[in-house]
């Protein structure tokens, strides 16, 4: 699972059949001060979030397909969830 940040979508004029009714989201992961970023990736978006929504990511493919019911399905990272609010606490 992968905390991320919703910052684009993706529009397509022909899609593969496993991403129809379903929107494209574009997602920068979210990572602690001083560690180096990672890149963005597309997600199927299973929520309805939007763009600047704060979004829990499934990026395993076998948890992805089973989140879709798709157990053949041609997917790799779908949303699982938006999260209301993110507390980071330090234990030092």
């Amino acid at each position: 699972m992968t905390l991320g940040k919703v910052i684009g979508t993706v529009v397509t004029t022909i899609s593969h059949p496993d991403y129809k009714n379903r929107r494209l989201l574009v997602v920068q992961p979210l990572t602690l001060p001083g560690d180096p970023p990672e890149g963005d990736f597309i997600a199927l978006d299973n929520t309805h979030a939007g763009i600047g929504d704060t979004v829990l990511v499934n990026r395993e493919g076998n948890g992805a397909r089973s989140a879709l019911n798709q157990p053949d399905g041609c997917v790799i990272s779908v949303i699982v969830g938006i999260v209301d609010a993110l507390d980071i606490v330090s234990l030092s």
